[in-house]
């Protein structure tokens, strides 16, 4: 072979190499390029979440009257709602019997279902009876020899209100009266009730006193007693001897008063620690509010049921989201959208016009399908935080093949 043509098939090898090879390097680039575009992460699309102002509602004045003291508050909050006049110690007359009846639960405990044991009474308890009739004291009358369970003595002393019952009591818990007044002020100190004294059983001495503010922390305790509950909302009770006593409280059973226990000195006035029920939607609350002052019955009940009216209209069932709620939004550099909306209802009740703040959050996503979980809604309000998860409305669709590979480095 002449040295020409072997430098001809040299030359087409060569030519031959650079072709395949050059295909070889376009074919691996290809697949190089295609790898890495369909591979590599896609850059996950942020929440873009509403701006939510704070949820308030209209306050409106409470109805007191132009006399007297007073407070409200609602079993399961500390504190008051509201209060009305001068909120120093005053006589609180019969309502003093509340605290006897705790002080003597504290010593002589009594469970649900329960009525206690038996006390049978003596010459030294007509005694009683008589010299409270002398003083002027309200009092229901006593047999000696009757039997008497500590539950009756309870309803004895709180429904009629007599006072005779009250010493009987702390006679028999204590041994005497001023035996159960030292107990009573150890009590009243281990419960924070620093604006209140005793300085009797009944509340007939003046110097018996307490606060409004007090006397509604002293409410939520016989509430939360279960056979005191019971015996405050007791419309009447058959008792020995006595035979059937009725509860002074003409309020009970009206307007939602379920208790408590009235009071009437020339001191005091016309006196009420009063509890009600109040319904709000579908939320019930319990109030438990005092008047103190009032010049008669008549209007001191005319008084707290106006008063339970307005604190009804103060609270408000605010309905923070319903399911499907939209809080903010997904949208994707490929084009891909989805709502991010609450997955649940939630709602609460809120008094007057205390704000709830609304703060939804939510993570950056690729993609995910209806119903996935993204985030959360907090709603806060008077220290509490209400929190209901945020999902997907419908398919946030991912980046298709062809996205990526037209958009290799976005």
């Amino acid at each position: 072979m002449s040295d020409s043509r072997r430098s001809d098939r040299q030359r087409m090898y060569r030519r031959r190499r650079v072709t395949v090879f050059g295909l070889i390097t376009v074919v691996l680039l290809v697949l190089g390029y295609t790898s890495i575009a369909l591979l590599r992460p896609v850059p996950a699309a942020a929440a873009q979440l509403e701006s939510m102002e704070p949820l308030t509602q209209p306050a409106t004045a409470l109805t007191w009257p132009g006399f007297g003291s007073g407070a409200i508050g609602v079993v399961g909050t500390d504190g008051l709602l509201d209060s009305h006049g001068a909120q120093e110690s005053t006589p609180m007359a019969s309502i003093t019997k509340t605290v006897t009846a705790l002080v003597v639960l504290d010593e002589m405990p009594l469970k649900a279902g329960e009525s206690g044991p038996e006390l049978t009474l003596t010459n030294d308890d007509a005694r009683i009876y008589s010299e409270v009739i002398a003083e002027g004291g309200s009092a229901a009358p006593v047999v000696a020899g009757s039997v008497f369970t500590q539950r009756q003595l309870l309803e004895a002393m709180m429904l009629p209100s007599a006072n005779n019952y009250s010493i009987t009591l702390a006679n028999w818990a204590f041994g005497s009266v001023p035996a159960f007044l030292d107990r009573a002020t150890a009590w009243l100190v281990a419960h924070d009730l620093a604006g209140t004294s005793l300085a009797d059983s009944s509340g007939l001495d003046s110097d018996s006193r307490s606060t409004p503010a007090d006397l509604v922390a002293i409410g939520k305790l016989v509430l939360a007693h279960p056979v005191l509950s019971e015996v405050v909302q007791e419309q009447s009770a058959v008792l020995p001897v006595i035979g059937e006593v009725k509860n002074t409280n003409k309020l009970l059973g009206s307007n939602g008063v379920i208790g408590l226990k009235t009071g009437t000195t020339t001191v005091a006035g016309a006196c009420l620690l009063f509890a009600a029920e109040a319904t709000i939607g579908d939320t019930t609350v319990t109030l438990v509010g005092v008047i103190l002052g009032a010049p008669n019955h008549l209007r001191l009940n005319e008084a707290v049921t106006a008063l339970l009216a307005s604190a009804t209209a103060g609270f408000h069932e605010v309905q923070l989201a319903a399911a499907g709620d939209r809080f903010g939004r997904y949208t994707a550099q490929w084009g891909a959208t989805a709502d991010i909306v609450a997955a649940e209802p939630a709602s609460v009740l809120v008094w007057q016009d205390a704000p709830v703040t609304v703060t939804p959050t939510a993570s950056a996503i690729e993609s995910g399908g209806d119903g996935r979980a993204v985030g959360s809604v907090t709603f806060e309000h008077d220290g509490e935080s209400i929190v209901i998860p945020l999902v997907l409305d419908g398919e946030f669709a991912g980046a298709d093949p062809g996205w990526k590979l037209a958009n290799p480095f976005r």
